[in-house]
């Protein structure tokens, strides 16, 4: 996970660690993948992506 002292300043140092996005091109939702398992963890049905969250290349499915 990434670092975010000093704690209640509202913002991230650094990005999330071993996860991954994506956006499914049928629905448009963000999905969060496990780097270490592959499995989907989280969707997010607002249309806009994850923050901090690296994003797949859509080739690399």
């Amino acid at each position: 996970m990434a670092t975010n002292p000093p704690y209640g300043d509202g913002h991230r140092n650094g990005a999330v660690k071993d996860r991954s996005q994506f956006q499914n091109p049928n629905n448009g939702i963000w999905y969060k993948r496990d780097a270490d398992t592959g499995r989907i963890m989280d969707g997010k049905a607002d249309g806009t992506p994850f923050k901090g969250v690296r994003r797949e290349h859509p080739s690399e499915k």
